[in-house]
Order: C-alpha cells, then sequence, then structure tokens
C-alpha cells in the first residue's frame, strides 16, 4: 500500500512541477516537459519555441530556474536542458496558450477559435479539433466545438498521431476552458498510408481510361443515331457513391432533428417553468394582501369598539 501512495504521490508532484513550469515560462513559449530520475539526479527537458527566454542572460534564467525547482519542489540536482520546437503552429500546448493570450486580451472567441484553426492547418496538420467551453455569451455556461481535416477519435489511431492539451484563461465574463486535438502527419501509420496510396492510384487509373469511340448505325433515312452511351464516371461507381452519401445526409440529418427537437424540448419546458413560478408569485401576493387588509381590519374595528366602550 505504501509503494501505492508513492507513486500517487509523485505522480501529484509531477503534475504541480508541469503546472508551474505552464505558468513560469509562458512567455518562452512552453510545449512539455520530459522529467526523468537518473543516478546523479533528475533530468528535466524543456521544450519550448524561444529557449533564449528560458536561458536569460549569461545563464541566469537556468540559474534560477533550478534554484526554485530545487527548493521549491526537492528535486535532487536538476539539470535543466532547453529544446527548440521546430514547428510550435502543430503544438497543442504552444496554441493553447495563444489562444487564451488573445482571449485575455479581449479578442472575440470565436474570432480566436478560427484563427487558431487556420494557423494549425496551414502548418500541415491532418486534421484539428477546438472545444471551447465557459460564460462565452453571457451568464449562462455554455461550449462550441470546431473541427477540420481528417481527426481520428478513437482507437490505435487515436492514441497514436493525435496529441491534445488544456487551457484555462480567466476573462471578464468569468472562467473559459480550451482544449485543442491535433492529428500530425508526421505520425502517419501505415494503414493511413495505404489508403492514401490506394485513391491515388485509383484517381490515376480514372485519368487514364481511354475514351470509346461511338458507332454509328444508319437507319431509314439519312437520319444516323448513336448505339451507345459513354458513362464518365460508370454507372456502377456513380451508384456506389450515391447510396453511402445518401445514408450519410439522412443519419446526418435525424441526428441534427434530433439535437433540435431536445433544445426545442428545453425551450418550452422553460417556458412552462417561467409561467408556473409567475402564477405562483401572483397567488401568494393576492393572498398576502388579503391577509394584511385582513389583520388591518380586525385593528380597525378593535379600535372603534374599545373607543365606543369608552364613551359608555
Amino acid at each position: 500500500m505504501s509503494a501505492v501512495k508513492n507513486v500517487i504521490k509523485d505522480n501529484y508532484n509531477m503534475m504541480l512541477l508541469k503546472d508551474y513550469l505552464r505558468k513560469q515560462i509562458k512567455d518562452a513559449g512552453f510545449s512539455h516537459a520530459e522529467i526523468s530520475k537518473t543516478p546523479t539526479g533528475t533530468r528535466v527537458a524543456l521544450h519550448v519555441t524561444r529557449p533564449g527566454i528560458v536561458i536569460g542572460r549569461k545563464g541566469s534564467g537556468i540559474r534560477e530556474l533550478t534554484e526554485r525547482l530545487e527548493k521549491d519542489f526537492g528535486l535532487k540536482n536538476p539539470q535543466i536542458s532547453v529544446n527548440e520546437i521546430e514547428k510550435p503552429d502543430l503544438s497543442p500546448s504552444v496554441m493553447c496558450n495563444r489562444m487564451a493570450s488573445h482571449l485575455e486580451r479581449g479578442t472575440a472567441f470565436r474570432r480566436a477559435t478560427m484563427w487558431t484553426m487556420k494557423q494549425i492547418m496551414e502548418s500541415g496538420a491532418m486534421g484539428v479539433q477546438i472545444t471551447i467551453s465557459g460564460k462565452l455569451r453571457g451568464d449562462r455556461s455554455a461550449f462550441e466545438k470546431h473541427v477540420a481535416g481528417i481527426l481520428p477519435r478513437a482507437g490505435h489511431h487515436a492514441e497514436v498521431i493525435v496529441d491534445e492539451d488544456i487551457a484555462h484563461v480567466k476573462t471578464a465574463m468569468g472562467l473559459i476552458g480550451i482544449r485543442i486535438r491535433i492529428a500530425n502527419k508526421e505520425k502517419l501509420i501505415p494503414e493511413f498510408e495505404l489508403i492514401k496510396e490506394k485513391e491515388d492510384k485509383k484517381k490515376k487509373s480514372e485519368k487514364e481510361v481511354p475514351i470509346k469511340k461511338i458507332e454509328e448505325v444508319q437507319i431509314e433515312g439519312d437520319v444516323k443515331v448513336n448505339t451507345d452511351y459513354i458513362f464518365e464516371p460508370s454507372k456502377e461507381k456513380i451508384v456506389l457513391e450515391l447510396i453511402p452519401k445518401s445514408l450519410k445526409t439522412q443519419l446526418y440529418k435525424s441526428v441534427r432533428d434530433s439535437f433540435a427537437a431536445e433544445h426545442g424540448a428545453r425551450m418550452t419546458a422553460m417556458h412552462k417553468a417561467t409561467d408556473n413560478a409567475t402564477e405562483l408569485r401572483d397567488d401568494l401576493k393576492l393572498t398576502y394582501n388579503k391577509a394584511r387588509q385582513a389583520a388591518i381590519t380586525n385593528e380597525i374595528l378593535e379600535i372603534v369598539g374599545g373607543a365606543e366602550a369608552l364613551k359608555n
């Protein structure tokens, strides 16, 4: 049991350390940190976009960071190395921090989301998904999800080629959470490559199909009629492509209809609840006014009765 507690404690300390590094070297474009224990000490590899900010003038930044890690987190002889990221736009951590800084400066959340998505896709990503949630427009919490490109969502493919990170930013409206998932082309597994190669070969073969000459047959009179028709692409291919697209469209329509029905039911329920609350408030107000008027009337009658008794 003690071994389990030690593992949990170590993981918790590592989580606190990574959160501290994320905040401390945020301006340097922090992506992630690799921490490993060696016989000579603790090796900390920092991956950032601007190593010069971390190193500091004449290594002052590295020395200060080493002292803080050794003093506050109890790392034995920390050995810090700084590595520059080749493609920062494909790092979820870097893009989360950039988007958070845009939101802190007052940029509209949808504009910041679209700008971030455009930067990621232009850098060569296979796909990207950005989820933003929190108090986006008012007092009520909401969330939006934006997707571009091809992004595996589950299974072994998602574990291999998809990286993700989460960031939080505090704005005037409240706390907003950002989650970015990026599918990197450089991590393509062989199955994806084989599918792509097959599609390319298929396209080439379709382009190289020779055009057949249409025979003309002489019938009664001088009118010539074509006896055959050329389908480009073939009738079989048209049917095979249209049927899946039709099924996908119908499935998507049913899903959107269900979402619309759910939102409509919620709106109706909220309207009914508001009407019921208003009616209950009016009834209670009327009851209170009646009771108050009755009490006032009783007090007046008692005063008048007492005055008449004194006269007699």
